[in-house]
């Protein structure tokens, strides 16, 4: 599993990197992903990251990624959202 955070000061560039990560995993908090982790995944955001976001960035801006490994364990408090709860599709 992957957490991404991001500290991104341009309105446009934070809504178009949080947009971007929402194709892989769920927002856990404002600037927040949990991504479920794959070698492939990874390169690809880190690319897309490399190609596209950091030439926009300021001295006030940076993404961080965590990788986590499966005896990590995850606790939350509050209303974050998180993978247990199932999501039941109907069509």
């Amino acid at each position: 599993m992957l957490l991404i955070t991001y500290d991104i000061s341009d309105d446009k560039l934070r809504t178009k990197f949080a947009k971007y990560l929402s194709k892989f995993g769920f927002r856990l908090q404002y600037s927040v992903f949990e991504i479920k982790n794959s070698e492939t995944v990874l390169r690809n955001i880190e690319t897309e990251i490399q190609n596209t976001y950091v030439k926009h960035f300021t001295e006030e801006d940076s993404i961080i990624i965590i990788t986590l490994s499966e005896t990590c364990k995850k606790t939350c408090y509050g209303y974050a959202k998180n993978e247990e709860k199932e999501i039941f599709v109907i069509s």
